[in-house]
């Protein structure tokens, strides 16, 4: 019975992470870029339950016949990971010259406040205070683009090149082009919030490509990448979730009944 409690105790903690993983699925729905994550499960280690059977009148321990391999026993249900999909969004048309959406599989790389890398597919830019391109919070693009401050207009061309029309100018100055990189396992990516990844050993190593080559994809300005929840299959996949963790309670309630059936029999 004490195994059966904490089985379905494994089956309730891990539909919880399934429910707040859909949870915060749902709430980010509208979140430009956002990438839904998805929980996986695995069995934990079988035990071998053979001691823990009676003997039979020869003494053979766990023996239930002729047939009978060594019985075993399952010990519940493990989380094998949380990871973000990274199947590509829906695209927005906002018009602005500031939004950037990716087409493939590419990731622009940020640099962090203290210097670290950073990835995000997040395309809301802006211009801070010292001139810099940034993301809307405010974390420098790589390579570093200054735009000048006489600077009347913007563009950025599907390889990421950065033009600025200027005064005394007939033609838009390219200022510079945006970095991309690609993973060979997105999925593999530590997610930081704000719409920011770091690489991890599972992702792999950043790899340098131009925009348009080697499957990173192309930028399209004056759009953004929508989330990539769907509504239906996350409510779906939430009745499921409640489903099992509420048989999961069933099993532990049973388990304490029986559990108080044996006490009984002691009085």
């Amino acid at each position: 019975m004490l195994d059966a409690l904490s089985i379905g105790a494994t089956g309730m903690q891990a539909q919880q992470l399934a429910v707040n993983t859909i949870a915060n699925n749902l709430a980010n729905a509208n979140t430009p870029a956002f990438k839904k994550g998805g929980v996986s499960f695995t069995d934990l280690m079988m035990l071998d339950s053979a001691q823990a059977l009676p003997a039979d009148l020869d003494g053979d321990v766990g023996s239930v016949g002729p047939l009978a391999g060594v019985p075993q026993s399952g010990a519940g249900v493990g989380i094998a990971s949380v990871a973000k999909m990274f199947d590509t969004g829906d695209m927005l048309k906002t018009g602005s010259a500031f939004d950037v959406a990716i087409q493939g599989d590419g990731f622009l790389e940020v640099t962090m406040p203290d210097g670290s890398r950073a990835f995000t597919r997040g395309g809301t830019l802006k211009v801070n205070t010292d001139g810099m391109l940034v993301t809307q919070s405010g974390y420098a693009l790589k390579p570093g683009i200054t735009v000048p401050a006489h600077a009347s207009s913007l563009t950025i061309d599907s390889q990421g090149h950065v033009a600025v029309t200027v005064p005394n100018q007939s033609s838009p100055v390219v200022i510079g082009q945006l970095e991309m990189v690609r993973f060979a396992n997105p999925g593999g990516l530590s997610a930081q919030g704000d719409n920011l990844y770091r690489s991890t050993d599972g992702s792999g190593e950043a790899i340098a490509a131009k925009a348009g080559q080697d499957g990173i994809g192309t930028l399209a300005q004056g759009f953004l990448e929508g989330s990539n929840v769907k509504m239906t299959d996350e409510m779906v996949n939430l009745m499921i979730a409640q489903r099992a963790y509420e048989a999961n309670v069933k099993v532990v309630q049973a388990s304490d009944d029986m559990l108080g059936m044996i006490n009984n029999l002691r009085k």
